[in-house]
Formats: structure tokens, sequence, C-alpha cells
């Protein structure tokens, strides 16, 4: 039974963490073993790692070896439905509210792709324009533009069109979409989307119907026109933890209308450029790096702006090394720096005090222009043609192949 009865009791908890709010207790780090354990999902270990190598005969991806994707809901069933020959399709998504992404709303996307190319199953993507306009205070035009705008940097990383689905839920919701969201409906009491939510009598009554539309994409049939006759296809999601609740609450319903639970595959937060206190705010742009940030801006907000865990003096810092644990550029570097080895001997050398935190900063700062710099080339390839094919209602004949 999935742990879906959360009481809203966020004044009382030490840290709350649910898909509109992330923040740990005076500001700290959020724990992420006191999640798991709140969220009743299970630790991604070194056995998974091992198995999706085998399974795929690809390298691991560095998030997956490197612990950025730690937690997981049933992984291990579609793992073993694909080694039986059974192929499962992913579903993933982002809610359009800003123009550019940072890199934290880059990283489920960046391992999808991975995912996608590895396992070689079709593709959802779900823009929750919807959901925007009403968490957010965005007009439904505005929430479309900016759902396009998205579009065009999730295509940039680098997706196969013939095995790739984006949707808006306002050109997409309807049929067989809406029937499988009135099935959920159904299911979930009142009492029970405010025990997982935290909604309250302030919420208007968009908000309490919303869960639906992102629990169904997870059903294979939502979508008739790339799944009819396989409704017994599983669904692997890849996300940050924050959007557990969604899925908890599906995966209670999924069996009760006859589909398969969707698994997960859920990542760590990406910490602002200020420190590991949860996730980045865009209302403040030096929190995070954009992907429209200038080589010139990322210098600045790295050597501005990076929290660090060295001294307060250079003899201090040769005596006494950096803290790893609370050093921003050493975080950012775990998530980008491909080279293991160039990672382990950073952190050994700047842990011990033989390297400096300038150094360490001059390195994220390549690791981050060129990731930007490539990303910036890709997203200005693609065009308004790209975004519509991508987002036209169509076969995929060779998405399993």
């Amino acid at each position: 039974m999935e742990k879906t009865d959360d009481k809203n009791q966020q004044q009382e908890e030490e840290q709350v963490v649910n898909p509109w709010e992330v923040s740990a207790k005076d500001g700290g780090k959020i724990d992420y073993d006191k999640l798991i354990d709140k969220f009743g999902c299970q630790r991604l270990d070194q056995s998974f790692v091992d198995r999706v190598q085998r399974l795929t005969s690809r390298p691991p991806h560095v998030f997956l070896r490197r612990g950025v994707f730690f937690a997981h809901r049933d992984f291990n069933d579609i793992l073993d439905a694909y080694e039986r020959g059974e192929k499962f399709y992913l579903y993933t998504g982002r809610g359009p509210s800003s123009e550019a992404l940072h890199l934290g709303h880059l990283i489920p996307f960046m391992f999808t792709k991975y995912l996608q190319d590895a396992f070689k199953v079709p593709l959802v993507i779900q823009l929750t324009d919807d959901e925007k306009c009403m968490w957010k205070n965005l007009s439904v035009e505005e929430s479309q533009r900016l759902a396009r705008e998205n579009a065009k940097d999730i295509i940039a990383c680098g997706f196969d069109i013939s095995k790739t689905f984006i949707f808006s839920d306002f050109d997409y919701v309807g049929g067989a979409f809406y029937k499988n969201m009135v099935k959920v409906a159904k299911c979930v009491t009142y009492n029970k989307v405010v025990g997982i939510f935290g909604f309250t009598g302030e919420d208007h009554i968009g908000k309490v119907s919303f869960p639906p539309v992102q629990a169904v994409p997870s059903f294979p049939s939502s979508f008739p026109h790339l799944f009819s006759g396989k409704d017994n296809l599983r669904c692997l999601i890849p996300c940050a933890i924050d959007q557990d609740p969604y899925f908890r609450m599906t995966r209670d319903v999924a069996p009760r209308i006859g589909y398969h639970k969707p698994a997960l595959i859920e990542s760590l937060f990406f910490p602002a450029l200020q420190g590991e206190n949860g996730k980045m705010s865009a209302s403040d742009p030096n929190s995070a790096i954009y992907v429209t940030d200038s080589a010139k801006d990322i210098k600045y907000k790295v050597n501005k702006h990076a929290f660090t865990g060295g001294q307060e003096s250079i003899e201090k810092h040769r005596q006494y090394g950096a803290n790893l644990e609370v050093d921003i550029p050493i975080k950012y570097l775990n998530f980008f720096l491909e080279d293991d080895a160039e990672l382990e001997h950073i952190k050994k050398e700047y842990g011990a005090g033989r390297m400096l935190t300038g150094e360490v900063k001059k390195r994220l700062t390549e690791v981050l222009t060129e990731l930007v710099e490539r990303h910036r080339r890709a997203r200005a390839a693609v065009t308004d043609e790209m975004v519509d094919a991508f987002m036209a209602v169509r076969p995929l004949p060779n998405m399993f192949d």
C-alpha cells in the first residue's frame, strides 16, 4: 500500500517537500534519508547501476553512477520486464513557468534522453501549462507561449523525434486521456487529496482537480495514437523527488482501474549557488545558472555567488583543506564533470588544501560554460516547425526499434 495519507503538518515538520515547495529546517540541507522513509520509496543502490549497464551494454549515466538519481519505486519490475523482452515507455514533464530553464530543470531531461537511447523506448513529455496557469497566476495564453518556448529547450536535449511525443495539456486533454482522468478522480476522495497535497480551504478548485491530469500519462491508453492495444505496457517516470506525491496517488489508484503501477526513478534537488538548502529560486537570478547565461554571466555567478567550503585564508586552507560536504562548486562538478578520475583528483587535492577555491571555481566555470554553450547552439537550431512536429498527434511506427 502506498503512503498516501500524509497529514498536513507542514508547520511541525522539519522539512517540506512537495511539488510546489521545497524547504529544509532552518535553511539547512534536505535530509533525503528521512524523505525516503516518509514517502515510502527505496534507495537506488549499486546493484541497479550494475544491472542497467549489463542490460543496455552502455556505461551508466553520470547521474546514475554518482547517485543523482538516488531513489525509486519498482524500477526492479521495469528491469525484470525488460529482461523478459517486454518493452516499456518513459514519461516525464515540465511545468512551463519561466522563459528560460536553469540547469536544475535540464537534469531530468538529460537523464531521460540517456534512458531513451539506452533502452530504445518511446517517451511522452507532458507540458503542464494548465497547472502553471493555476498556480502561478499566468494567463492561458502566456502559459501556452511558455510551453512552446520550454519545448524548444527540451528538444535541444537531443530526443529522437521518431520515439518522442511532446504535448501541452491545453492542447491534448480530451478523449481517452480525459476518460482516464475521470476514472482516477472517482477513486480519490477529497480527504485523500488534501492529505497528500496539503490543499486548504483557501485553494481554488482547479488545484484540487489537477492531480489526475498529471497522473494519467502513466497509463498507455491515454495515448491511443501511440499505444492502441498495448494497455498492459509499463511506464517508467524519471523525475525529481518533489513530484513523488502525484505518483503515490497514481500508484494507489492504478490497480483499481486496471493498469500497472507506474515505476519511478527519482533525483536529488540541484542546489542553489548560495548553498544546499532546497531548490533554486526563479525570483533570484543569481541563485542559478540559466541556459541563456553568457560565459561572462557564468563566470561572475560562480565566482561571486557559489558558496564554498574553502577556508577564510590561504594559510588556513593549506592547513585544514576544504569542507567538501558544503562546497557548491564540488557539488556542481559532481553533476556535470564527466571524468570520474578528474573529479576524484579535484576532491582529494581540494579537501587536502593543495588546491585552492579559485582553481576549483575556474574548472567549474569551464565545465558549465561548455555545457550551456552546447545547449544554446542546439536550441538555436530548433525551429517552430520542429516543435510542431514533436507535438503533432501522430503514430510513432519505429518507437520500439
